[in-house]
């Protein structure tokens, strides 16, 4: 016979191990971005999204024809940026700025942002990857 004491202690914590939820993978930088495809883009800002796990940046980047192509850059977690003194006010749309970063292995106008520099010069590091590149100076 079960002691219903026992039950009563042990069903939170069955309900915790047997209760389905998601889970939510973190990626690596390479599963991503290209190492081996580095990229300077200057361009207008157009949308800031400071939000976990990652924040984005997208901007508008003339190409050499004359047609625009907005991109968008990844950045670490709203919280390092904070850290590093960058916030939303500081690249609120229309603000000019330089990303020096890495594109994204599908091709597209994606990216993996290391370094922002903002219009007066300031330059933030703005990447959180673990595995990401570190330039050789």
């Amino acid at each position: 016979m079960v002691n219903s004491r026992i039950v009563r202690r042990l069903a939170p914590v069955a309900a915790v191990l047997l209760a389905g939820g998601t889970v939510e993978a973190h990626h690596s930088f390479s599963a991503e971005f290209d190492a081996k495809q580095p990229v300077t883009v200057r361009g207008t800002v157009t949308k800031a999204r400071f939000v976990n796990p990652h924040s984005w940046l997208y901007l508008d980047v003339a190409n050499k024809d004359g047609t625009i192509t907005n991109w968008g850059f990844e950045f670490g977690t709203p919280n390092s940026l904070q850290t590093k003194g960058l916030s939303k006010e500081d690249v609120k749309p229309g603000t000019k700025v330089q990303i020096d970063g890495y594109r994204a292995r599908n091709g597209g106008p994606f990216g993996y942002s290391r370094l922002l520099t903002l219009a007066g010069g300031r330059t933030v590091q703005t990447g959180g990857a673990f595995d990401a590149p570190v330039p050789v100076r």
